[in-house]
């Protein structure tokens, strides 16, 4: 009897245990060129184990990769394609840049802080007013989806202020949406969507009953 801690390691165990005694025994093999012909054909039994390897570009090279990796890397044979090393299983993967994440007001997310960015390079005049305005709105529109409290048009205006690092100013006279139609709407694009949902359901019911 054969017992697991006896036999070879397997690298890629999805080959199976016959693919890598193969793989062993084409590494004993004195003749290059029989153990060219002994890879090759180890590659097309690997193919016919794993054909849905045949749906990923350049099957064949990552075919001839696990080939050298279930060798352990010490397989002499020619390959079509350029042989790994060992050093491509220990290599760490490079640390990712994130971009910081010091928002001011998270409720308000990233994309504000960019608008107000924007906004902030244009030359004063009836543009610049109408775009402040509508970040304005906006402002007060997300502060309440996630606080359903009233907020006043000078919280807001002071938001805008501290985001813009002073250079945006809502103008006093200007009158933002008033929270009672900001939240109206919010529930009936709520509802429109709940009863738009629940009209399909029915119709998919009226269809399977005729």
């Amino acid at each position: 009897m054969e017992y697991n801690s006896q036999r070879s390691k397997m690298n890629i165990s999805e080959y199976g245990r016959n693919i890598q005694k193969m793989i062993e025994y084409i590494k004993n093999v004195d003749s290059r060129e029989r153990r060219n012909q002994l890879a090759r054909a180890t590659i097309q039994v690997m193919g016919q184990l794993n054909p849905h390897l045949r749906d990923i570009n350049d099957f064949k090279h990552k075919l001839w990769d696990h080939l050298f990796i279930m060798s352990d890397f010490e397989l002499d044979v020619d390959s079509p394609y350029p042989i790994p090393s060992a050093e491509i299983l220990t290599r760490k993967p490079e640390r990712l840049s994130y971009a910081a994440n010091n928002i001011t007001f998270r409720h308000y997310g990233r994309h504000i802080e960019r608008m107000i960015e924007r906004a902030a390079s244009y030359e004063e005049g009836e543009e610049k007013q109408a775009l402040i305005k509508m970040i304005a709105n906006h402002l007060k529109k997300s502060y309440l989806t996630w606080n359903r409290d009233a907020v006043t048009d000078e919280e807001i205006a002071t938001h805008l202020n501290i985001l813009s690092g002073g250079r945006l100013t809502l103008n006093q006279s200007v009158k933002l949406n008033k929270t009672q139609d900001i939240l109206s709407k919010g529930k009936k694009k709520g509802f429109q969507q709940k009863k738009s949902s629940h009209s399909k359901g029915g119709h998919h019911k009226k269809y399977r009953k005729q």
